[in-house]
């Protein structure tokens, strides 16, 4: 099979460029049609693989891509779930190239060179390994397993229409396991099997002072200022130790015991490594924690936008009407995103200064997820791996979120599986 890859590398490499200059935006209206061009590229792509009955299905939103290969009743099923939709590339001025014209090129961290794009290894990279995998297989008649793709185009925008048709099509979706590639390994040298998943609540706060903007000279220090006091509001949600204040966030947090602790740290606490890959000279979190510990089995807040007043060139002397922020909450497991959202709202609104408005939007969200590591599906995925890298791999809570998944066991009835890709 080494053979059959090599032979076809270049045109693999081909293909995937081809896929990655696709600006299949799924939060922006005006990609819609590329999003589309997407989910078709891809159903081409499984049909060339030698998948059968592909479909494009259509929802209120962006399409759903499926297609089969049943060899044997008798056979287990994998059912393969992934995203071709991307997030936005803003700000697109901190790109070295641009986002949708991949390049390659050699890094500290990539040496043989990696594909730099938009999509790259979320989540085009890995669903595109997916789909070659069953050529690879099956041109060398080493599919010993029936194989379902589910690939939807709504993944970053929280999947509002993929629990709709997963409802509706539990027959079709019929499976043993379901395959999630949409995580990392870590490293070659100490590959990793991400084991658990972090939930997701996404909120969006406006604050409103005046019913319009004002003359800073004619106004200021008589009315407050929506870009001040939100500054204030956002600042007071953590305390001296970096705990997040919200009362009853922390109730239902997951206790590791410190031996669980120490071997998941044992892993993953090159801090110094951590550091150099993203350019800081300290960490910072919360207390009493390790980085890894604080990305993977506790729970944040971060901001992720915040926005008022006047941002153009030059200087306007002015006090904005409103003043707005994204705030993400990373949740570990029993936090339920509905009552951790509920918490936050009634939170902000409650430290809210008289003289503004506060309104609170919930975007999306989703649950925490752990997989099982004594069953037959991580036991296979335990080989599989050490296979190609020579190691065992080590289970590894990841911090990222596919709120969409704990759905999938929910109504489908089987395990998740993230087998994170090493691509090269």
């Amino acid at each position: 099979m080494k053979k059959y890859i090599q032979e076809n590398q270049d045109k693999y490499l081909k293909q995937l460029i081809e896929l990655l200059k696709i600006p299949s935006i799924s939060a922006d209206p005006s990609y819609t049609a590329d999003v589309r061009k997407a989910a078709v590229w891809v159903g081409d792509a499984l049909e060339e693989a030698g998948c059968d009955n592909i479909e494009i299905i259509a929802t209120i939103g962006h399409p759903i891509v499926y297609a089969e290969k049943i060899l044997n009743a008798d056979f287990p099923t994998v059912l393969v779930y992934g995203h071709y939709d991307v997030q936005p590339p803003d700000p697109i001025e901190l790109w070295d190239s641009p986002p949708f014209e991949p390049v390659i090129k050699k890094t500290p961290i990539h040496p043989e060179g990696a594909i730099f794009a938009r999509g790259a290894c979320d989540d085009k990279g890995q669903m595109f390994m997916h789909i070659k995998a069953i050529e690879l297989l099956l041109e060398n008649n080493k599919l010993d397993c029936n194989v379902k793709f589910m690939i939807e185009g709504e993944e970053e925008v929280g999947s509002d229409n993929l629990e709709k048709f997963i409802k509706e099509n539990k027959e079709k979706l019929k499976s043993d396991i379901i395959l999630i590639s949409d995580t990392g390994i870590g490293n070659v040298e100490k590959p990793a099997i991400t084991t658990g998943l972090r939930g997701l609540s996404y909120m969006e706060v406006m604050v409103q002072g005046p019913n319009r903007d004002l003359h800073s000279g004619l106004y200021g220090g008589t009315v407050a200022n929506p870009i001040n006091i939100l500054s204030k509001m956002i600042a007071s949600l953590h305390d001296e130790k970096n705990r997040i204040v919200i009362p009853g966030f922390y109730d239902m947090v997951e206790d590791i015991s410190p031996s669980d602790r120490k071997e998941m740290n044992t892993f993953n606490s090159d801090d110094e490594e951590f550091k150099a890959s993203i350019g800081i000279d300290a960490t910072y979190g919360e207390e009493g924690y390790t980085s890894h510990e604080r990305k993977s089995i506790r729970p944040t807040l971060d901001v992720n936008g915040i926005w008022g007043g006047y941002t153009g060139e030059g200087a306007k002397t002015v006090i904005p009407s409103k003043a707005f922020a994204k705030i993400s909450m990373r949740l570990v497991p029993n936090q339920k995103w509905e009552e951790i959202s509920k918490l936050f709202e009634s939170h902000f609104k409650n430290i809210a200064p008289k003289g503004v408005k506060v309104a609170v939007e919930r975007h999306h969200g989703g649950q925490a997820y752990v997989t099982p590591t004594d069953n037959d599906g991580y036991r296979a995925a335990e080989k599989a791996y050490k296979e190609a890298f020579g190691i065992a791999p080590h289970p590894k809570r990841d911090g990222g979120s596919i709120p969409i998944v704990p759905m999938f066991e929910e109504v489908l009835g089987c395990k998740i599986y993230f087998n994170g890709l090493w691509i090269r």
